[in-house]
């Protein structure tokens, strides 16, 4: 008898360890799949064209792309982030007769299986307080949030001020 029981109690510790490393395994595979979803952004969201107009000194620059949605159910862009700059907002350009102006918006929605622009005379994202020179033909990151939907991270090219839709 005291031979089984000893037996046992050499095997409880090692089950003990296998069920902490089998906990720990399954905690870091939610970690990843929360990452890797979170990361993928929106299912059937895609964004493209992403270009940034380079204003000089501390003039806002602006940022434009194209999101297009292929899924069943309309999403909703709430914010924006781009680590370049010190400030940045959703503007869309409202034209009334002979004056334009410029209003915050804070959540722009994308139809099912629609497309929606971010363009000049449009929508646009607003950078402000740039935090290091800005140099035409690179590259700088901008993050897009869907809210619930996830992230999308993309590319923006560097353009001159003279920059043009194409």
């Amino acid at each position: 008898m005291l031979r089984c029981c000893s037996i046992f109690r050499r095997s409880i510790p090692e089950v003990g360890m296998q069920v902490k490393s089998l906990i720990g395994a399954t905690a870091a595979l939610f970690t990843m799949l929360s990452a890797a979803a979170q990361a993928a952004g929106p299912v059937g969201v895609q964004v493209s064209g992403c270009w940034v107009r380079t204003m000089p000194a501390t003039l806002p620059s602006s940022a434009y792309f194209t999101i297009k949605n292929d899924a069943d159910t309309p999403v909703s862009l709430k914010d924006v982030d781009a680590p370049a700059f010190g400030m940045v907002m959703m503007h869309q350009t409202r034209s009334n007769g002979s004056t334009s102006r410029m209003v915050h918006v804070d959540a722009v929605g994308v139809p099912a299986h629609g497309t929606l622009k971010f363009a000049p005379g449009g929508y646009h994202v607003m950078l402000e307080q740039p935090k290091s020179a800005l140099k035409v033909g690179t590259t700088i990151p901008l993050t897009l949030d869907f809210g619930a939907d996830g992230k999308l991270d993309v590319q923006c090219e560097l353009r001159p001020a003279s920059a043009s839709a194409h």
